[in-house]
């Protein structure tokens, strides 16, 4: 169940989403909530210096991995603009995180980016589940569709 909580943690993963966009980058956010409500760590995507690898999600993991014992690995919820790739689903298994809510899913993405033309990534978007079985997952939550899209129009538009 979402709570306000959660819709606040959305909300930043949007913005820093926005703040990717503008500083040149594809529009994702992400977020790493601590178990005790503690905000941990946030990042945006990175990818525009040519390491594909650099999401948010992805980073996430890598500092949990780092600085967070498993239980607190295991009680923690990340947050993203966007629902995980195949690259940062795994990830987020293989680290042992907790809950996982996403803004948008990965199907809202390749519809709107079948809509504009845009060729289809080099890796399938799947659902998170379907990398990560028995992973504690919510979305996409209702409410986020049209700023994440515009985002992602933006971007799109460019090239």
């Amino acid at each position: 169940m979402v709570d306000e909580t959660d819709l606040r943690h959305l909300r930043r993963c949007v913005e820093l989403a926005a703040e990717a966009l503008e500083a040149g980058d594809e529009p994702f956010g992400s977020v790493l909530v601590g178990g005790d409500g503690t905000v941990l760590a946030e990042d945006h995507n990175r990818v525009a210096a040519g390491d594909r690898t650099r999401h948010p999600e992805f980073e996430l993991a890598r500092w949990a991995a780092a600085h967070l014992t498993p239980g607190e690995r295991a009680a923690a919820t990340v947050y993203t603009s966007g629902e995980h790739c195949p690259m940062c689903a795994a990830a987020h298994g293989w680290v042992g995180l907790g809950r996982i809510v996403y803004a948008t899913s990965s199907g809202q993405l390749a519809s709107w980016l079948a809509e504009w033309g845009v060729p289809e990534p080099p890796v399938r978007m799947l659902p998170i589940g379907e990398v990560v079985p028995g992973a504690v997952v919510e979305g996409p939550v209702p409410g986020f569709a049209e700023r994440v899209r515009d985002l992602h129009r933006r971007l799109h538009s460019r090239s």
